[in-house]
């Protein structure tokens, strides 16, 4: 019976026992009766009513506290609630007349994460920049007549305006250096941006471009570059285009046409008090404009219909027209500029001789044209949830399975170590900017491998033939680590675009990991 108790005693066994099962067992032993010695049942029915009726209560209390045990017990065993994910914020620069909060509206990162747009004009932004805590925003907007400030902590930034003009008070340069000192990732990347706010730096890089392209396929008009008014005394033909100082939109632009006027407008130089450019000036039959978001690509030509000199004054006439090999060339060799443009477009200008000469690259603060703005608009948003997706996502597994690898298998965690530099050779939120040392170097041929994918950047040492007579007769038994290294290896061997060979990547990588430790 003391057996009996002391199971009795114990919540889980309890818990199994059936309604009514421990009744009595629970009653306490008659007065001088021995514990050893169990209660007749005759002795039990000739007992006061009264007792029954209170055993019978102390047993149902003691069912109903086991019950409430067993309850406690199973409530404990149920799953958790659902942890709520806090979203991830997009800081999108750009003004008011484009509200990409819709275009974002209901799309999840990995399926978990939403993303909150805050949007505003660099105007609006003040900011502060931490090495630990990374970059904290103020945005102050009027919201009904009333100035609302929110302050929070951007995840990505969308760059969709110029950082600097030579307009009073729109020299908003230091703000994108704040970005980057927080390192918030970005697109286009803040480095780029940043080297986007002097255009003879930008034209600089298309000269590397020309020279090793060479002029029938990357025709760049020609043009001068003075640091300031005193070294403009003369020009060697006329007539030219003068371009003072950094603007944008045809302003600061001026046809001049012989020696006096070139003087005059030197005075107007002195007073800017900035360079100026002279390039020759092309009877234009039309516009060529070619841009690139991501890998799609859109070809358009513009006609002035008013007879101004300058395309984008007064009236004219946009119609898109077919993508040649011709201009992917062009932007694509121009995307390669300051560690990789994901948006950029390429101007230039058809001549009446019938040549063409490219004068302009722009970057992501480009406006949209034509009939496919919605499109383009929607490429930008899936880019972009794509880039955060990989920048604040995908690196954070691979870093996890390397630093258990190399615990683990030695071999395993030197090739998951390459895995992440070819994914992500800058490493974290970092890896969107380009560092000086690798952008300063804006040469053709960072050009020409901008586009290409990982599986060709990557070579891997010698593999043996698996083709041929003799690849049947090869051991097929590998271990675990040779198993991991091959399909990595035909990973990125694989013809893919970058994204396709990334997932790919991934996706071998999660099987072989399945396989690699399921023992």
């Amino acid at each position: 019976m003391n057996y009996l108790r002391r199971r009795l005693s114990d919540s889980s066994f309890v818990a199994n026992l059936p309604n009514g099962y421990m009744m009595d067992l629970q009653r306490p032993a008659p007065s001088g009766s021995s514990t050893s010695s169990p209660t007749s049942p005759a002795i039990e029915r000739r007992q006061p009513p009264s007792l029954p009726t209170q055993t019978q209560s102390s047993g149902s209390g003691s069912a109903s506290s086991a019950a409430s045990a067993a309850e406690g017990a199973a409530g404990s065993s149920q799953p958790a609630k659902a942890v709520v994910r806090k979203p991830k914020i997009l800081l999108v620069v750009d003004d008011q007349h484009t509200d990409w909060a819709k275009y974002f509206r209901g799309k999840k990162l990995n399926g978990e994460y939403e993303i909150r747009v805050e949007q505003a004009e660099f105007s609006e932004i003040n900011l502060a920049s931490y090495v630990n805590s990374g970059c904290m925003v103020d945005v102050q907007v009027n919201k009904g007549g009333t100035k609302v400030v929110r302050s929070f902590k951007p995840d990505f930034v969308l760059i969709r305006q110029h950082a600097y003009s030579m307009v009073p008070g729109e020299d908003f340069r230091t703000l994108v250096i704040g970005l980057h000192f927080g390192g918030v990732p970005s697109i286009n990347s803040l480095f780029s941006v940043y080297n986007f706010c002097s255009k003879p730096w930008v034209f600089s890089q298309m000269i590397k471009l020309y020279h090793s392209l060479g002029p029938e396929k990357f025709p760049l008009n020609e043009q001068t570059f003075y640091p300031n008014h005193t070294q403009m005394v003369t020009n060697p033909s006329f007539p030219v285009v003068v371009k003072m100082g950094h603007a944008h939109a045809g302003m600061g632009k001026i046809k001049v046409e012989n020696q006096q006027d070139f003087l005059d407008i030197t005075s107007v130089v002195a007073l800017a008090g900035t360079y100026a450019t002279t390039e020759p000036y092309v009877q234009s039959k039309y516009d060529i404009r070619i841009q690139k978001i991501g890998s799609n690509y859109k070809a358009y030509m513009r006609t002035s219909i008013s007879g101004n000199w300058k395309a984008n004054t007064g009236s004219a006439m946009l119609e898109q027209i077919a993508m040649t090999d011709r201009y992917r060339l062009w932007v694509d060799s121009c995307a390669g500029m300051f560690g990789g443009l994901d948006i950029c477009a390429v101007k230039a200008v058809h001549g009446k001789d019938g040549n063409d000469y490219i004068i302009e690259v722009m970057d992501s603060s480009m406006p949209l044209i034509g009939e496919h703005i919605e499109e383009d608009k929607q490429l930008i948003t899936q880019m972009v949830i794509n880039k955060m997706a990989q920048v604040l996502f995908i690196i954070t597994p691979i870093c996890l399975f390397v630093c258990f690898c190399i615990e683990a298998k030695s071999n395993t965690g030197a090739l998951l170590k390459q895995v992440l530099c070819v994914l992500h050779p800058a490493g974290g939120h970092r890896s969107a900017s380009a560092s000086p040392s690798q952008s300063a170097q804006g040469s053709p041929q960072r050009a020409r491998s901008a586009t290409t994918s990982p599986s060709q950047a990557f070579q891997p040492g010698p593999i043996p033939a698996s083709s041929g007579p003799g690849a049947q007769k090869q051991s097929p038994q590998l271990n675990k680590s040779q198993s991991l290294t091959n399909t990595f290896t035909e990973t990125l061997r694989g013809s893919l675009t970058d994204d396709e060979a990334k997932a790919e990547t991934i996706r071998s990588l999660r099987q072989s990991f399945a396989s690699l430790f399921s023992d």
